[in-house]
């Protein structure tokens, strides 16, 4: 073939660094955030942090000065291409853990842990809670500024009268704990990587034994076990020698399954225990605490600070960007006026370059809280009814709904909404977590789907303990107010509540 040239006309989307950039920080949480502007601040020397408490909530983008907007529209033409360039103890608190099954803490948690037993805890949805759902302790309960598990473990062991060997093995399983108080690694793995030869191994595998022992006798109870039935073990030991604690310690050993799945059969058969006593040894397990090291849990790490709040105003309701939040920045004055006054010698086009970088970079900080500000303002006109009666009032509402009220993609609802937190009479929520899918009702309408994970969860909780609601049961019951859910959507929203099974729930 002979080469030949050929002219096309074709359209393409090109993104400016600037708009990277914009997304970019759009979809940033909080802490992702800071952690930006921690590290612009750094290399970027025109760029400082506002320390005038005044102007922290007014727009950053108003805090520049009419010189250097001047200096801005002079070298946007002359530097857009080069900033792009620049834009990246005792033998009977001891437990031997061959006496254990598999038995894990999950199985534990999932309907059997704590108020459990006698029906469901009451946790927010995943959605809507700022905290993990795993963890139904209240940071707040505590001063963040108490010590850790570690330190508390270690000031005791000071008071030890132990050899400097003992000491130093025990401090090596404190902190090999996890942050509920179990012991994450096995002694073997611990004694091989202290070892620095096979044959000292057996020698420190003995030490870590007998230092187990001292740890597992130490406060709070059952710290150090190695799994859910040790720990609880180690708590019914400290009590009161009687039958119903002989019993629960059997239960807690070898057959903590069965009492998960409140198979009294079973247990009976098990223990040779009759009904009554095996209801005294659940009533002595339920009072046990199955992870030792909840509370010294830092307060701080369950604390989700929100990025919007929502205010009272007359009959409305308005969102207000939360100032702990936004990042104060400013222009150091000092280094652009040096640029401004070294452009007319012919140079620091590189330098000229950064101060756009720093300009860009605070606009487009306020461009994200504005959108931000936008968005909750959109949701919480279109979910009016939720601050007013509560989750139970939740509308249906999809992310393209407020994308073409707003003129926005949904794409940059989607990042608006996720991992940002708006605070409201009700608690603090996940911007998602007012979105759902809408449910048919017989009334012609539609029902959101929070809404009804809102009723099934009030159902539950009113339920009679002894002959819990099943899925077809609460399915019927949605389907008497109007509400067409199938059995599976019903079991689909119970476990995104973490609501056990009937079978779970039901009391022995």
């Amino acid at each position: 073939m002979k080469p030949s040239l050929q002219v096309r006309l074709s359209q393409h989307l090109a993104l400016t660094p600037q708009l990277q950039q914009s997304i970019r920080l759009l979809q940033l949480s909080t802490l992702e955030l800071h952690q930006e502007v921690e590290q612009m601040l750094e290399q970027n020397p025109f760029l400082e942090a506002e320390q005038e408490e005044a102007g922290a909530t007014e727009p950053m983008v108003e805090r520049l000065t009419v010189s250097e907007r001047n200096a801005e529209r002079e070298t946007e033409s002359s530097s857009a291409s080069e900033s792009s360039a620049d834009s990246a103890p005792d033998e009977a608190a001891g437990v031997d853990s061959a006496e254990f099954g598999a038995t894990e803490r999950e199985d534990w948690e999932n309907g059997t842990e704590r108020d459990d037993f006698d029906g469901i805890r009451e946790t927010p949805s995943a959605a809507g809670s700022g905290s993990n759902a795993d963890d139904d302790f209240d940071g707040q309960d505590r001063n963040p500024q108490a010590p850790s598990l570690q330190e508390h473990l270690r000031e005791q062991l000071l008071g030890m009268r132990v050899s400097a060997e003992d000491a130093a093995a025990i401090t090596v399983l404190i902190e090999s704990l996890d942050d509920d108080g179990y012991l994450a690694d096995p002694l073997e793995e611990i004694a091989t990587e202290l070892a620095a030869d096979p044959e000292q191994q057996e020698e420190i595998l003995e030490r870590l034994q007998c230092a187990l022992k001292w740890l597992q006798n130490m406060e709070p109870l059952g710290v150090g076990a190695r799994n859910l039935g040790e720990c609880l073990t180690l708590q019914l030991r400290a009590q009161e020698r009687c039958e119903a604690q002989m019993i629960a310690i059997i239960i807690c050993k070898q057959h903590l399954d069965l009492l998960a799945r409140r198979d009294m059969k079973k247990l009976m058969a098990a223990t040779g225990a009759d009904e009554e006593l095996i209801k005294e040894a659940q009533t002595l397990i339920v009072a046990l605490e199955p992870k030792p090291g909840r509370p010294f849990a830092r307060a701080e790490a369950n604390i989700i600070v929100p990025d919007v709040i929502v205010q009272k105003s007359g009959r409305n309701w308005k969102v207000v960007l939360n100032p702990d939040v936004m990042p104060k920045l400013r222009i150091n004055d000092l280094y652009a006026q040096a640029i401004r006054q070294g452009r007319g010698a012919g140079g620091g086009s590189a330098l000229s370059s950064r101060l756009q970088e720093a300009r860009w970079f605070m606009k487009n900080i306020q461009q994200r809280f504005d959108t931000i500000q936008r968005v909750s303002q959109a949701i919480v006109e279109r979910q009016k009814s939720f601050f007013t009666h509560g989750e139970i009032a939740m509308k249906p509402l999809v992310l393209r709904e407020i994308a073409d009220e707003l003129g926005l993609h949904e794409s940059t609802i989607s990042r608006v909404t996720t991992a940002k937190y708006m605070a409201t009479m009700f608690g603090t929520f996940e911007l998602k977590y007012f979105f759902g899918s809408s449910l048919n009702t017989e009334a012609g309408g539609n029902a959101s789907s929070t809404a009804v994970r809102a009723l099934i969860k009030q159902l539950v909780s009113a339920e009679d303990p002894v002959k819990p609601l099943s899925d077809s049961q609460l399915s019927h019951m949605l389907e008497e107010q109007g509400i067409q859910v199938a059995r599976r959507t019903v079991a689909k929203y119970r476990e995104a509540l973490k609501i056990a099974p009937a079978n779970l729930r039901k009391s022995l």
